[in-house]
C-alpha cells in the first residue's frame, strides 16, 4: 500500500508540471525515488558504483589503497634496470661474447628500444668490466641500439635547434669515450650515424673532427707504445726501463729472477722479486770517474705511467758537486767534422732585443744506473747494488746510501698485516735510520 501510494504521488506532481518550477519539480522527483528504492543495507548502499555521464566516464576510476599496495608490489617486483642485467650477465662471463648478448636482449626485447639512452650510458659505464672499451665492432654495435630514421631532421629549423638533443648527446658520448680510448672509427660508423641522425647532425661532426686529427696524430709520438702491453712484469720492466733510458744503446741486465725459497725456521715459501736494472756505457763513464770518497744514494720509487698501468722504478745517483770542486770540461771542437762542438757567432741582433732570460736552474747530480724490482725494500736494492760491482768496480769502495719512500711496500703491507711479513725487521730499522 505505501509503494502504491507513493506512485499515485508522483503522478499528480507530474500533471502539476505546469504549476511547479522544473527545478523544483526534479529535486521532488529524485527524493522520492531515493525513499522508494532505500530498500538494500546502507553498508551495500556505500559500496554501490556511481553512474557519470560520458565524458566523466572516460576518465580512470581512482584505485582504492588496496589496489594501490598490489600494483606496488607488481610494479616492483618486474622493475629491473639496465645495469642489473650486465650484473647478471658478469656472474656467467665476462667477455665480448656476453656483452652483445646483452645488447641483442636489449634490442629484442621491445621494437621501440624504449629507454636506449640510459640503457646505452649503463653500456658505457660497463664495457672496461668486460674488457671491450678498445673494440670498434662493440661500439658499432653500441650505435645500433639507437631506433633508425627517428631522430633524423627534416628541416633547417630542426637542425639549427639540434633535434633531439638527449640522443645526439648520447651518441657523442660514445664517440668521445672511442676518442679517450683511441679508436678510429670506421665506414660502419658513419654509415650507423648517418642512418640514425642524418646528415649535418653533431655527432657527424664529431666523426669529422675524429676521422680530420686522429691520422695526423697516430704517428707524432717519438716513443710509440705497443698496443697491448705485457702480461709478465719482467718484460712490463725492461720496456719501461728502455722507455725511461731513450738510449738505443743502454744494456739492460736481469740480476734476479723471482723464484720461491724454502726456510726451515718458518717452513714457508718466500718469493725473491725480481730484479732488472738498465745503464748505457755513457752512465758507465761517469760512474768510473766518480770520486769513491763521496757516496752515492738509491733514491725512489718514482712512478711511471705506462697507459694505465703504473710501475715504479728506483735510480743510482750521486749528489752535485760543490761549487769550488766543479770544473768545466773543454770540449775539442775538431772532435767531428761534420757537427761541431762549439759555434762561437757573433749574430747582429736589434738593440731593443733582450738577451737576459728568467731561467731558474736547478744544479742535479749525474744518473748512473735505474732499476726495477718487484719488492722495494733495503735488502732487495743491495743485491742490485752488488750485482753492478760486477761492471762498475768503483762501487766496491765507494759508500752507498738508501733513500727510499713508501712506494709499494705500503700495497704490500695493506694486502697482509705488516707482523706477518718476512721484511719486517729490515723495515723497522730502516724506519730507524731514516
Amino acid at each position: 500500500m505505501k509503494c502504491f501510494r507513493e506512485l499515485l504521488l508522483i503522478g499528480r506532481l507530474a500533471q502539476a508540471t505546469s504549476y511547479i518550477q522544473p527545478m523544483v519539480l526534479r529535486q521532488e522527483i529524485v527524493l522520492l525515488r531515493n525513499r522508494l528504492f532505500t530498500t538494500k543495507p546502507l553498508d551495500q548502499e556505500a559500496k554501490r558504483s556511481f553512474h557519470c555521464s560520458a565524458c566523466i566516464s572516460s576518465l580512470r576510476p581512482i584505485p582504492s589503497p588496496e589496489q594501490k599496495e598490489k600494483k606496488g608490489d607488481t610494479s616492483s617486483s618486474s622493475l629491473v634496470t639496465y645495469e642489473d642485467l650486465f650484473e647478471k650477465a658478469s656472474h656467467l662471463s665476462r667477455s665480448k661474447a656476453t656483452f652483445a648478448q646483452v645488447l641483442d636482449v636489449f634490442c629484442k626485447r621491445d621494437i621501440r628500444r624504449r629507454g636506449h639512452v640510459e640503457f646505452i650510458y649503463a653500456a658505457l659505464k660497463k664495457m672496461p668490466e668486460f674488457g671491450v672499451e678498445r673494440d670498434i665492432a662493440v661500439y658499432n654495435k653500441l650505435l645500433d641500439v639507437f631506433p633508425k630514421e627517428v631522430f633524423v631532421a627534416r628541416n633547417f629549423i630542426q637542425r639549427m635547434f639540434n633535434h633531439y638533443p638527449r640522443q645526439q648527446e648520447c651518441a657523442i658520448e660514445v664517440l668521445e669515450q672511442m676518442e679517450s680510448n683511441g679508436i678510429l672509427p670506421n665506414k660502419d660508423t658513419k654509415f650507423l650515424l648517418l642512418q640514425i641522425f642524418g646528415d649535418r647532425s653533431h655527432p657527424i661532426r664529431k666523426y669529422q673532427r675524429l676521422m680530420y686529427w686522429f691520422p695526423r696524430f697516430k704517428h707524432v709520438n717519438p716513443y710509440p707504445q705497443p698496443a697491448h702491453l705485457p702480461q709478465d712484469p719482467l718484460d712490463l720492466a725492461r720496456l719501461s726501463l728502455q722507455r725511461i733510458s731513450a738510449d738505443p744503446n743502454a744494456r739492460s741486465t736481469v740480476y734476479q729472477m723471482a723464484s720461491s725459497e724454502e726456510f726451515s725456521e718458518q717452513d714457508e715459501d718466500r718469493k725473491l722479486p725480481y730484479i732488472i736494472g738498465i745503464q748505457s756505457s755513457n752512465q758507465q763513464d761517469l760512474l768510473a770517474q766518480h770520486n769513491p770518497e763521496r757516496p752515492v744514494v738509491v733514491e725512489g720509487p718514482f712512478p711511471l705511467w705506462l697507459k694505465a698501468t703504473r710501475v715504479f722504478y728506483y735510480v743510482l745517483r750521486a749528489d752535485p758537486l760543490p761549487p769550488e770542486e766543479q770544473r768545466e770540461k773543454v770540449l775539442d771542437p775538431e772532435r767531428s767534422l761534420y757537427y761541431p762542438i762549439v759555434l762561437d757567432l757573433q749574430l747582429e741582433r736589434d738593440l731593443g732585443d733582450d738577451d737576459d732570460f728568467d731561467i731558474n736552474e736547478v744544479d742535479e747530480g749525474p744518473v748512473y744506473a735505474m732499476c726495477m724490482a718487484g719488492s722495494g725494500d733495503q735488502a732487495t736494492l743491495a743485491r742490485w747494488i752488488s750485482g753492478l760491482q760486477e761492471t762498475n768496480p768503483v762501487l766496491g769502495h765507494t759508500s752507498v746510501i738508501f733513500r727510499l719512500e713508501s712506494g709499494t711496500r705500503e700495497m704490500q703491507a695493506a694486502a697482509e698485516p705488516l707482523e706477518q711479513h718476512t721484511d719486517y725487521m729490515e723495515l723497522r730499522r730502516q724506519t730507524m735510520t731514516q
